[in-house]
């Protein structure tokens, strides 16, 4: 399996697990806020919509489906 096909499968795994879940939605930690003295620590929201599921998709069966032209 070359780099190319092995890239393909990625983009097509992902897309469908993104589309199986009706979009992705993770947190990361976000920066810390020190007011008088406390500590609080913030989260930031992150969504993946299905549109870059579907879009990671159809790139992953392009690219499976593509044959470079032979010069």
């Amino acid at each position: 399996m070359n780099t190319k096909a092995a890239v393909a499968v990625v983009l097509i795994a992902l897309g469908l697990v993104v589309l199986a879940y009706s979009g992705l939605s993770f947190t990361t930690p976000g920066k810390t806020i020190d007011f008088l003295g406390l500590h609080i620590a913030t989260t930031d929201n992150h969504f993946i919509p299905p549109a870059v599921g579907a879009i990671a998709l159809v790139g992953g069966i392009v690219l499976l489906l593509v044959r470079p032209k032979s010069v």
